[in-house]
C-alpha cells in the first residue's frame, strides 16, 4: 500500500512539473522567432549554469513607456491629459479664451494647436503641470487615469486599459526570472508614477523620465516639493543613457523601445559591451487592431533605429505578425 501511495506521488509530482515546464510564459505572442529569441535570452541570463549567466543584480532591463507599454497614437496620452486639464481650468484662466494655443484647444482647433509648435506644447505642459505640489499633481493624475475613456481609440477604452497585453506579461515574465524592470520614458516622471506600479508592477523609484524643476517650499507651515514651470531633464534620445546612468547606476542588459528616441537607450545597451546584451523594438505595423506608423510619423518616428536594427541584431516586432491580440483587458 506504501509503494503504490509513493507511486502516485511521483506520477502526480511528475504532471506539475510536466504542467509547470509546459506553461508558456507570453501566451499573448504567436509562436516565431522575436519570442524564442526572447524566451532564449531569459533563460541564459538567468540560469546559473550557462555561461551567459548574469548575477541577479545586474539583470537590468530598461523599457519605453509610449508606443512600447502604451499606445501613444493618435496623440501621446500625457497631452490628452494636459488638453483635458486646461479645460477643467479654464474657468480659472479667462485669459486662455484669446490666447494661443490655449485658444485652440478650447476651441477644439487641433490645426491651430499644431502650428503653435513645441514652444506652445510647453506652454501647455507648464500651464497644466506647474506650479502645484508634486502630491497634488499625482493625485489630478490618478484620477484622470482612472475614470477616463482613451475616446480617441477604435476601443474606447480606460487609459489604463490601453496597455499593451504581450508587454505586460513580457514585464512579468522578466521579473519572475530576478530582472529589475525599469520605465525610462520621454514622459513626464511624476505622470508615470501615479500610476506605473498598479498598471506595470514597477514601483515608483524604478520610473525615470523628463521632470520639471522642483523646489522646497514651506506653505502654511507644511513643507512641500513645488513643480515649477521649467524644464529640469528631457529624458528623450541622448538623455535617456544619461538619466540610466544617473538613477540607476548600472548598464541594462536588455532595452526595449519603438522608435528613434530610444535609439541610444539601445545602442548605449547593446553595443560594445561584454556578456549577451538583447535589443528590441517595437514595430506598429498593425493599422486594425491598433495603429501604423513608423518612418513619417509626428510622434513615434522609426527610422534611424528600424535601419540600423539588422546589423545591431535588435529584435523587430511586427505587431500584426507577432502579437496574438494587442490591448490588456483591464477594466
Amino acid at each position: 500500500m506504501q509503494k503504490r501511495n509513493s507511486t502516485l506521488i511521483l506520477i502526480l509530482l511528475t504532471l506539475v512539473v510536466s504542467t509547470t515546464q509546459a506553461k508558456d510564459p507570453l501566451p499573448s505572442w504567436n509562436e516565431g522567432e522575436v519570442k524564442q529569441n526572447i524566451v532564449t535570452f531569459v533563460k541564459a541570463v538567468s540560469t546559473k549554469s550557462s555561461p551567459n549567466f548574469v548575477p541577479k543584480e545586474e539583470r537590468i532591463a530598461v523599457f519605453d513607456n509610449d508606443g512600447t507599454l502604451w499606445t501613444e497614437k493618435p496623440i501621446p496620452i500625457q497631452l490628452s491629459f494636459a488638453l483635458d486639464r486646461i479645460k477643467a481650468l479654464s474657468s480659472e484662466h479667462p485669459e486662455w479664451k484669446t490666447t494661443q494655443p490655449f485658444k485652440a484647444v478650447l476651441e477644439g482647433d487641433i490645426e491651430k494647436l499644431k502650428e503653435s509648435g513645441l514652444k506652445g506644447l510647453m506652454k501647455i505642459a507648464f500651464a497644466t503641470h506647474a506650479n502645484m505640489g508634486i502630491a497634488e499633481f499625482k493625485k489630478s493624475v490618478k484620477e484622470w487615469v482612472k475614470k477616463t475613456k482613451n475616446s480617441h481609440t477604435k476601443t474606447r477604452k480606460l487609459y489604463k486599459g490601453i496597455a499593451y497585453q504581450p508587454m505586460l506579461e513580457l514585464l512579468a515574465y522578466m521579473r519572475e526570472n530576478g530582472f529589475k524592470t525599469y520605465i525610462v520614458s520621454g514622459g513626464g516622471i511624476e505622470f508615470m508614477r501615479a500610476w506605473a506600479k498598479e498598471l506595470y508592477g514597477i514601483p515608483p523609484e524604478q520610473v525615470i523620465g523628463t521632470s520639471t524643476k522642483t523646489k522646497f517650499v514651506l506653505k502654511e507651515g507644511k513643507p512641500m516639493l513645488m513643480r515649477e514651470p521649467a524644464l529640469n531633464f528631457n529624458d528623450d534620445k541622448e538623455g535617456k543613457p544619461v538619466a540610466i546612468n544617473l538613477h540607476i547606476g548600472r548598464e541594462p542588459i536588455a532595452a526595449f523601445g519603438n522608435s528613434d528616441g530610444d535609439l541610444q537607450m539601445l545602442q548605449w545597451t547593446t553595443m560594445a559591451k561584454k556578456g549577451l546584451r538583447f535589443g528590441l523594438i517595437i514595430h506598429h505595423t498593425d493599422a486594425e487592431r491598433e495603429w501604423k506608423y513608423d518612418r513619417k510619423a509626428l510622434a513615434g518616428r522609426l527610422d534611424k533605429a528600424l535601419d540600423l536594427a539588422p546589423k545591431q541584431h535588435w529584435n523587430v516586432v511586427d505587431m500584426k505578425k507577432d502579437w496574438k491580440r494587442v490591448f490588456a483587458d483591464i477594466k
